[in-house]
């Protein structure tokens, strides 16, 4: 048998239950993965509140999680490449991810490099390939400056070490008490409120070249503020801003297995932090997503399953 998240009807984490199922059997083209860890990310949340019907339809009973590290255990016919025993990173594309074993198409796996921790891994995929996504859309250049809201989440941690590789120039904003985080990465943090337009003219006098938001609540109202144009702005948490010519790219458009494949490089190579939060066993799955509605969290929420 396997364990798996459900629920049954749409609402808050009391609809989550943790049942056992039977373990998947894989197809043509796929793998069964023994998970030993996957992450949590705020679209999983919002799509069992029901908020995103008229993009992600969902029939109920409805399993959850897109982000997954584990060992390989079987794989289907006309599978090359991949063996039992394998350690990889991957995604599921039918929200199977938060269980202790899922069946995944091969070419959504890549290997895990030695050097990079299970949890690590698990949180690679939505967050990381919707920053690499966010990043390219804004064509920050060497030498510009980056504007990024919510700079301390999970999608926020990647965008402005991955701008900060590509030579930009990168201003946070953040709660004050995460700015040493963000000092500790190279990045100038300025604290959210009514004074914020203002210290962010002080810091860039010469104005701001583009500008990612992740935290929604007015940022992209504040990126026009400064005088950032439409096209250089990205937004992942205001879809309604593409009506203002804002840019709307995420974890869509971020590239797939070969955007995790470098993503993971980028890891092992110290390149790029990986920022925990908490870790949850799976049975606590509601709880962790409690905590992620706070908005207070700090990287990644990791389930482990193991």
């Amino acid at each position: 048998m396997a364990s798996a998240v459900r629920f049954q009807t749409f609402g808050g984490t009391e609809v989550l239950e943790v049942v056992d199922v039977d373990r998947p059997e894989p197809g043509p083209g796929e793998v069964r993965v023994e998970i030993v860890a996957s992450s949590i990310n705020p679209g999983e949340a919002a799509i069992r509140e029901g908020r995103l019907e008229d993009v992600f339809p969902t029939t109920l009973p409805s399993g959850e999680g897109s982000d997954l590290a584990g060992r390989v255990q079987s794989t289907g016919p006309g599978v090359t490449g991949i063996e039992a025993g394998d350690e990889v990173i991957g995604f599921s594309d039918r929200r199977g991810a938060h269980a202790t074993h899922a069946v995944v198409p091969a070419e959504n796996l890549v290997p895990k490099p030695a050097g990079v921790t299970w949890e690590e891994a698990a949180t690679l995929y939505v967050a990381g390939t919707t920053a690499v996504a966010a990043v390219r859309a804004v064509g920050i250049a060497s030498g510009e400056t980056l504007v990024v809201a919510g700079a301390t989440g999970g999608v926020g941690l990647f965008a402005v070490q991955l701008a900060r590789l590509a030579g930009a120039r990168v201003i946070g904003l953040a709660r004050r008490d995460d700015h040493p985080l963000l000092e500790d990465l190279g990045v100038e943090p300025v604290e959210y409120g009514a004074a914020a337009l203002e210290r962010l003219r002080e810091l860039a006098p010469d104005g701001v070249d583009a500008f990612i938001d992740t935290a929604g609540h007015g940022s992209v109202d504040l990126a026009l503020a400064l005088g950032v144009a439409p096209e250089r702005i990205d937004t992942v948490a205001d879809p309604a801003a593409s009506a203002r010519g804002v840019k709307t790219e995420g974890n869509a458009q971020g590239g797939g297995a070969a955007t995790l494949a470098r993503l993971a490089e980028l890891v092992a190579e110290g390149a790029l932090r990986v920022v925990i939060d908490t870790i949850y066993p799976l049975q606590r799955v509601a709880e962790a997503y409690d905590h992620l509605a706070t908005r207070h969290v700090v990287g990644k929420i990791v389930l482990r399953m193991e």
